[in-house]
């Protein structure tokens, strides 16, 4: 059995970033993962130019049971750390949205620099981590290409999220070995199906605002042939659902307000007509149906029924869910933030294990949001296990 004095599992964002720290201080550092090669989720972030981190990184744009743990490891690593750590690396930062900085050398560039950084470190690729035990003061990881010990050990094995990359529960079963609860896994950063819009809506996009409960996120949404997709839905499925939607598909605008003014300056105009010109004609005829009434023919009270279905469309709880895992870009859930210390990362169980990264009850909103999470995890259980 080979020994070291910190062993990383998973060649992901937070692993390398945390074997950065260790390599650093000087410390025998083992990383080992399942797949052909490190940093896959990486390599396709961005649509492969890598949306490496968010000015806006703050806890109100983390979620989980409990997302004020990320607020230490936020202020210990932060974007100007991250953009700071570009420039060094000869990486080119570009603003392509107000403080969601991409690569313009594309995401292969960033997985360079990682292992730059990591450089020194044993990489084990292409290696299943079977268990862990914990024997004598010592953690031994156990794979089909051999044993390896450590006092230390960073579970970095990220999230159930593209399955396709190559995903494993590896990480959720140590933490619950060690007792750690795990907090049910469900797909975010998803389209979010519902049948309360038809079919034939796909393809339509418009600004909207989607409110749940006391959550609300205005972007982008698009109808998809299952329901509703597009940055407004993929944020909005990192709210719990356990409220009805709300959907204002025309924000900033008072409908009601707008068609009683045009019911008097345009009465000769068609609804279908008038509001074609606010919103897709596709959707306006879906929502009006076939009525072809001049606008000064519709009585107030219909007129704010038909507002109310713009500017607050409501869809029953039981009428909405999340895609499928398979599809979604992290997970909400994972290993309880309760019993991992949030300046350290270091299991307040057992001594000596450190998690980073997504296999956290940690997610992160769309917009870069995530892989600063895994930079900042990572370094700080790096930095602590390293010492």
């Amino acid at each position: 059995m080979k020994n070291y004095d910190v062993i990383i599992v998973g060649a992901g964002a937070a692993g390398l970033a945390a074997a950065g720290q260790t390599v650093g201080a000087g410390r025998r550092t083992l990383i080992c993962d399942m797949g052909v090669s490190p940093a896959r989720k990486v390599r396709v972030s961005g649509g492969g130019r890598c949306n490496f981190t968010n000015l806006a990184a703050a806890r109100d744009r983390y979620f989980g049971e409990n997302p004020d743990f990320v607020r230490s490891a936020l202020t210990q690593v932060t974007p100007a750390d991250i953009l700071g750590w570009a420039t060094n690396h000869h990486l080119t930062p570009i603003e392509k949205g107000p403080g969601q900085y991409f690569c313009a050398d594309g995401a292969p560039a960033v997985i360079d620099a990682l292992r730059a950084d990591a450089r020194g470190a044993d990489l084990l690729l292409n290696a299943t981590a079977d268990a862990i035990e914990f024997v004598d003061d010592k953690f031994i990881l156990r794979t089909a290409r051999g044993d390896f010990g450590a006092p230390r050990v960073i579970i970095a094995t990220g999230g159930l999220s593209y399955a396709n990359l190559g995903v494993s529960d590896f990480g959720h079963r140590v933490a619950k070995q060690f007792g750690h609860k795990i907090v049910s896994p469900r797909p975010a950063l998803v389209a979010i199906n519902t049948n309360a819009f038809a079919a034939d809506l796909a393809g339509i996009s418009l600004p909207a605002r989607i409110r749940m409960g006391r959550m609300t996120v205005t972007d982008s949404l698009l109808f998809t042939h299952n329901g509703i997709g597009g940055p407004a839905a993929y944020r909005a499925s990192l709210f719990d659902f356990d409220d009805d939607m709300h959907i204002d598909l025309c924000p900033g605008v008072d409908i009601f307000q707008l068609l009683r003014t045009a019911k008097q300056t345009d009465g000769r105009k068609t609804l279908t007509a008038y509001l074609s010109q606010k919103l897709p004609a596709r959707f306006v005829k879906w929502l009006i149906g076939p009525d072809t009434r001049n606008l000064a023919d519709w009585r107030d009270t219909d007129l704010r029924a038909i507002a109310l279905s713009i500017n607050d469309f409501v869809i029953d709880r039981a009428r909405i869910n999340r895609g499928s895992m398979n599809g979604a870009e992290v997970i909400r859930g994972g290993v309880s933030t309760d019993q991992i210390s949030s300046k350290t990362m270091e299991s307040k169980l057992r001594p000596g294990l450190f998690f980073a990264g997504e296999v956290m009850d940690i997610a992160g909103d769309l917009g870069g949001f995530n892989l600063h999470w895994a930079w900042a995890s990572g370094r700080v259980a790096g930095r602590n296990a390293g010492q």
